[in-house]
């Protein structure tokens, strides 16, 4: 299937106000972008066809594939001054690079890209800003025996906060963690049919206008994930992630599992 990326948004949380700054899709974990690590996970079960809404930084996104060092992240042998890789990451990627604009919501992007579609009825899409482990086949398969028009992976909420309990006589009843609640957040990871595109107007939202929509007519399956799940919207989860990395604590790199 054809994977959607949204990866064209300002990330003002992520940003430190220093001029010329890479989006946040390209903020490092370990040697590469947090945006590879995303295309890495979908490549892993098989789905190698990118369709990029560029945005803000979209040069910085660009110039990263163009002069793209495949040595980076594989083991080669140097002979006679060349490099003979042992294996690849991106040599059967295919990769749109599109212009969406820089102040677009989620919804108008993915409206720009339809026709990079080729009219594919089911295509997988994702904010290029979360790393999971959750198992892709089974979140495809579930969606296709559903009948739904869209699959949205849902998370427990990530929050430290605690949830207070407060009866109508002022007294605390009981205090909960905010991820023990029976509550579930959008996890980023949609599988989405052209149905959706019904659902959202111009400079519309994914979310906020066609998953509402889609959830009020019954049509859209939520996909509950409790394992591995990491959001990357501010400096320090960003950091907390790339020293995972260099911890060797990488749940999210399922490739490294198979070789």
């Amino acid at each position: 299937m054809k994977v959607v990326l949204f990866c064209g948004g300002f990330g003002t949380r992520m940003r430190t106000g220093v001029p010329g700054e890479v989006p946040k899709p390209m903020a490092l974990v370990g040697p590469r972008p947090l945006l590879w690590h995303v295309m890495r996970y979908y490549a892993h079960f098989g789905h190698k066809e990118f369709i990029l809404c560029l945005g803000y930084g979209a040069h910085h996104i660009k110039d990263f594939f163009l002069g793209y060092q495949e040595a980076t992240s594989n083991d080669f042998v140097l002979r006679g001054g060349q490099v003979e890789l042992l294996s690849s990451d991106i040599s059967d990627w295919s990769i749109a690079f599109v212009q969406t604009g820089a102040d677009s919501p989620i919804g108008e992007r993915l409206r720009r890209v339809r026709p990079y579609l080729d009219g594919d009825e089911v295509f997988l899409a994702n904010y290029a800003d979360v790393l999971t482990d959750a198992p892709l086949p089974d979140i495809i398969d579930r969606f296709a025996r559903s009948g739904a028009a869209a699959s949205m992976m849902v998370v427990p909420p990530s929050q430290t906060f605690h949830c207070v309990d407060v009866g109508e006589n002022g007294l605390v009843g009981g205090i909960s963690p905010v991820s023990e609640m029976p509550v579930w957040v959008n996890g980023g990871y949609f599988v989405l049919t052209q149905e959706v595109f019904q659902h959202i107007p111009e400079n519309g939202d994914l979310v906020a206008d066609g998953c509402v929509e889609l959830a009020k007519r019954g049509r859209l399956l939520a996909y509950p994930h409790r394992g591995y799940w990491r959001p990357t919207d501010t400096v320090n989860q960003r950091m907390e992630l790339d020293e995972a990395y260099s911890r060797g604590e990488r749940p999210w790199a399922l490739w490294e599992r198979s070789r």
